[in-house]
């Protein structure tokens, strides 16, 4: 008798189990039709950058998967995804399967690798849209059980950067030929101007202007201006413009060039970029060649070097642990709306340089005097000097 009695509870037990079980899933299932019980949904999404290689970056995600039932879920699989664009170039994407959350909200953390050859499509298209970028995450939440997808509204955010109107200016910069058989300074550059051309596929270009007035009372032929950029020390682009520019004595001529930096080379800079906290230094060298009463030169044109710091923060996270990323330091998805002009990556005003070296000899525009016409003093007394263009000798050093 007792064994029976077991048995007789024992599968009175299972069928009250299993009644339990059919009646949860039946309250669940009629839950969910009636739209009693919820699908889950993100709640906020925070990516930011984790390593670094030549090859690819890591982007980590933190998801905020909120559910709204009275009970932990997974539903027969919770999967959640999230994309990444920046100005409609596809950054990132990732997807995660099998997620269980509890009530209310959890985080859901991951990572995927984004392919550094991705950088150059998003610059064309940075430059092109005016130094903006419009980046935007989208973010989902798909229920196997439910066969739904819910998708968070997307964050954006505006990333502003600013990197060659500096180079605008009408400070008057002196050259100087460093060279035995003339004076200087020989020329002055009084005014310069850049723009961006048209970007391709393969280059970015910088349209040039320099208005460059000759010292001297002799023609001066400008040959040749070459340039060299480096971004981070790596350089992204050099070359050399050979069309030959004649001015006169005492007079002013525009001379016009263009610059180009290398998009294959900037998945390079990226790497540098990421890994100085997305700080970025940009300089660009010039040099010309000129020829000047019969004599050839090469200046190193150093007063006319072009400087600026360039500073991201793309995801906004800058700054922040990688390992945030709870209910309270997420974005929420009902707070999409594109951030202020403050909160804006832009250059970084503190460091923006126009020139390297010494500021302070300036002449001003189309009044530059000749010093080789001026009267010089000597240890003897003045003595009258005599200009041929290039040299400054007095009287006796003639005779």
């Amino acid at each position: 008798m007792s064994g029976t009695l077991k048995t007789v509870l024992l599968g009175s037990k299972l069928r009250v189990s299993f009644t339990l079980i059919l009646t949860l899933g039946v309250v669940v299932a009629g839950g969910l039709s009636l739209g009693v019980l919820g699908a889950p949904s993100v709640a906020g999404v925070q990516n930011s950058f984790g390593n670094v290689s030549e090859e690819t970056t890591e982007v980590r995600t933190d998801l905020v998967v909120r559910n709204p039932n009275p009970v932990g879920v997974s539903l027969g699989g919770v999967a959640v995804s999230y994309d990444v664009t920046m100005n409609d170039v596809a950054m990132a994407n990732g997807t995660k399967d099998g997620v269980s959350v509890g009530t209310g909200n959890s985080t859901v953390g991951f990572s995927t690798q984004m392919d550094n050859d991705r950088i150059p499509a998003w610059w064309s298209s940075h430059v092109r849209n005016g130094e903006q970028t419009e980046l935007r995450v989208d973010a989902s939440v798909r229920s196997g059980t439910l066969g739904r997808t819910v998708e968070a509204p997307p964050v954006k955010r505006q990333i502003s950067t600013d990197v060659i109107s500096q180079f605008n200016s009408s400070e008057s910069r002196p050259i100087d030929a460093d060279q035995p058989f003339v004076s200087d300074p020989v020329a002055y550059v009084n005014e310069t101007s850049a723009q961006w051309g048209e970007v391709t596929k393969s280059e970015t270009p910088i349209d040039m202007r320099f208005e460059v007035y000759n010292a001297k009372t002799l023609p001066m032929a400008v040959t040749e201006i070459g340039y060299t950029i480096t971004m981070n020390d790596h350089t992204v682009g050099n070359g050399t413009s050979e069309d030959s520019h004649v001015i006169e004595g005492h007079t002013s001529e525009t001379i016009e060039t263009k610059t180009a930096i290398r998009n294959e080379k900037l998945d390079e800079w990226w790497v540098s970029h990421l890994e100085n906290d997305q700080v970025t230094r940009l300089r660009i060298d010039f040099y010309a060649k000129m020829e000047l009463g019969g004599e050839t030169f090469r200046v190193p044109l150093d007063e006319m070097t072009y400087t600026r710091t360039i500073e991201t923060d793309i995801f906004g996270t800058k700054g922040e642990s990688d390992d945030a990323g709870d209910a309270d330091g997420t974005t929420s998805g009902d707070d999409s709306a594109t951030t202020s002009g403050s909160d804006t990556a832009t250059t970084s005003g503190g460091s923006d340089t126009q020139t390297s070296g010494d500021d302070t000899a300036t002449t001003p525009n189309e009044t530059t005097t000749d010093s080789d016409e001026s009267e010089t003093s000597s240890s003897g007394g003045e003595t009258t000097t005599t200009d041929d263009g290039l040299l400054e000798l007095s009287d006796s050093e003639i005779r």
